[in-house]
């Protein structure tokens, strides 16, 4: 997954809203979004069939998780651990919290860099890992209140061109509003394929490309405030380039809308 876009309003019904280009090599095998793991199943999560992992998933608590490369790591490294287990240990926690603490006590030499994100009707995480022999640790930051957008680069990073253009018109767009089917300006935001002057077709919202890389999925989460019966989120799929795949409602069952 190469952009993620947060909106943290929490005072509102719901607390959180999160949009996500998924961006991947067209010929690595994958399935939408599912209680793939017998193991794990308390989680629905769209799986990685090459390593078995997710780039983004929800659990039955009402936690969202979800994981970036970062820049020049596109791939698996045979000698070390793939970043999708990451999401998925994210999931066995309780809460974002919970799993940021977790997860950010990892060794970062295990996998090559990522962003990892990790959310919930509360709290907000990003976590940063260079990769082996770059760092010593794993950083953990909040996700701010308002409009964020985590790419390869990191979160609302002016060295990103995708950021650069594309954070302002998020801000400016109708927000969703989810608890009336409403998902504001955002679906036509994630279709765009125009980019900032001097950048590429790899700095779109959407990304096409004539070597095989480009935009597989798309993803719109709302998180928001449990009610007597329990968490409540809301979960739209496109399974292909936004504005080209129908979107459609995951099967929660456990949680609710």
């Amino acid at each position: 997954m190469c952009t993620v876009v947060f909106l943290r309003r929490p005072d509102h019904d719901w607390p959180l809203v999160l949009a996500a280009n998924r961006d991947e090599m067209a010929g690595r095998p994958w399935r939408p979004p599912a209680r793939h793991w017998p193991d794990r199943p308390e989680l629905v999560a769209g799986i990685d069939e090459l390593a078995g992992g997710t780039w983004l998933g929800i659990n039955d608590r009402g936690m969202v998780a979800g994981v970036t490369n970062r820049r020049d790591s596109l791939g698996p490294d045979p000698a070390l651990r793939s970043r999708g287990e990451l999401p998925l240990e994210a999931l066995d926690h309780a809460d974002a919290a919970a799993a940021a603490e977790a997860l950010g006590a990892l060794d970062p030499a295990g996998w090559r860099s990522f962003n990892l994100f990790v959310a919930d009707d509360r709290d907000a995480c990003w976590l940063r890992s260079l990769g082996p022999g770059r760092a010593e640790k794993i950083e953990v930051m909040e996700i701010p209140e308002g409009i964020s957008m985590l790419t390869a680069l990191g979160l609302n990073s002016a060295d990103s061109a995708r950021t650069r253009r594309f954070l302002p018109l998020f801000e400016a767009a109708r927000p969703p509003e989810p608890g009336a089917g409403d998902w504001g300006d955002w679906p036509a935001l994630l279709a765009r394929r125009d980019h900032e002057s001097g950048a590429g077709p790899a700095d779109a919202m959407c990304i096409a490309t004539d070597r095989g890389f480009g935009t597989l999925s798309a993803s719109l989460i709302a998180v928001g405030r449990p009610d007597e019966r329990g968490p409540r989120v809301l979960w739209r799929f496109a399974g292909g380039p936004p504005g080209e795949a129908e979107w459609q409602d995951v099967a929660l069952a456990a949680v609710r809308g």
